[in-house]
């Protein structure tokens, strides 16, 4: 039994130490010039979806939930917006060559048709974000359009 009170102890003060560690907020002020929505024509359905899909870890301005100063799950945050703007951020869309652009359209509607995007992890907490099927071809319609004009 004193082998447990002292892993429990343990337990306790890294988890207190952890919430020390400090992470990264993805927050900017301002919408760049660059940004996907200023640059397209997008229509205001879409515009939504996006935002509240996959604007939060793949943009400059992440809306963060209430937990997100709470480690371990803040460095979890941290990762995941750092992968998904390292893969595509909307905010410096217009910074991308056409061919580029065209390449991450493709891959958009390939996620989106596969249910690979939005992430299941953060659908589990942001059940908006979840695609219903009309929403999901809509976009796909939509960004297929948009690849085509490019």
């Amino acid at each position: 039994m004193r082998i447990v009170k002292i892993i429990a102890i343990i337990a306790l003060v890294v988890l207190v130490g952890i919430q020390f560690v400090p992470t990264e907020r993805n927050q900017s002020d301002t919408v760049p010039e660059t940004d996907f929505m200023l640059v397209n024509n997008v229509p205001e359905t879409i515009q939504e979806k996006l935002q509240v899909s996959c604007y939060d870890c793949h943009s400059n301005n992440t809306q963060y939930p209430w937990y997100n100063k709470i480690q371990p799950a803040a460095c979890f945050l941290e990762d995941h917006i750092k992968n998904g703007k390292a893969e595509l951020n909307f905010s410096e869309w217009d910074s991308l060559s056409s061919r580029r652009k065209s390449s991450k359209l493709r891959s958009i509607i390939k996620q989106v048709e596969s249910g690979e995007m939005p992430l299941y992890s953060y659908t589990l907490i942001h059940k908006e974000a979840t695609f219903t099927e009309a929403e999901a071809k809509e976009m796909i319609n939509w960004i297929t359009q948009l690849k085509d004009s490019l």
